[in-house]
């Protein structure tokens, strides 16, 4: 039984999640998404992504993944590994949620067990991407807004 961990995350058609540090997109609607769901859970992100955001996102506990262990992120926690990261978000988080960016997203899939996918439904430039789905991932529920789709998938049970 796997424990619950959740990947939130926006990505264009051809999987682009990031160029040059940023989102490639400003979407207003899926910023509110994200903030809707990530508000109140332990969400955990890679070095590049905290600098990104440059601050702690509020009303939430910020954990960072980060090889170096020296390094300090105020109002956020610092991780060597992405196993420590979600050792500690559990103990406040039943499901923990982790925010990016692609390195950490590659890492973290397999553990995965729901992906909160919002779809910007064109192709775009970019130097950072969200790992291609396997068949183990099931579409459970799906909402169209214009240009973007908000995609719940659910990891199959594997069979018996």
């Amino acid at each position: 039984m796997m424990l619950p961990l959740t990947l939130v995350a926006a990505a264009s058609r051809n999987r682009v999640i990031g160029a040059q540090g940023q989102l490639p997109w400003h979407e207003p609607e899926d910023l509110k998404y994200f903030r809707t769901v990530t508000t109140g859970h332990a969400i955990i992100m890679g070095r590049k992504t905290w600098d990104t955001l440059g601050k702690p996102l509020p009303k939430r506990r910020n954990l960072v993944v980060t090889r170096d262990a020296t390094r300090t992120a105020p109002g956020a926690e610092i991780f060597t590994s992405l196993a420590d990261a979600l050792a500690a978000a559990r103990t406040s988080d039943p499901e923990p949620q982790v925010i990016g960016g692609g390195e950490l997203y590659a890492l973290a899939l397999p553990l995965a067990t729901r992906i909160l996918l919002t779809e910007i439904q064109r192709d775009v430039e970019g130097d950072a991407w969200f790992p291609a789905l396997g068949l183990e991932w099931v579409e459970t529920s799906r909402r169209e807004s214009g240009a973007l789709a908000f995609l719940v998938l659910e990891r199959r049970p594997p069979p018996l």
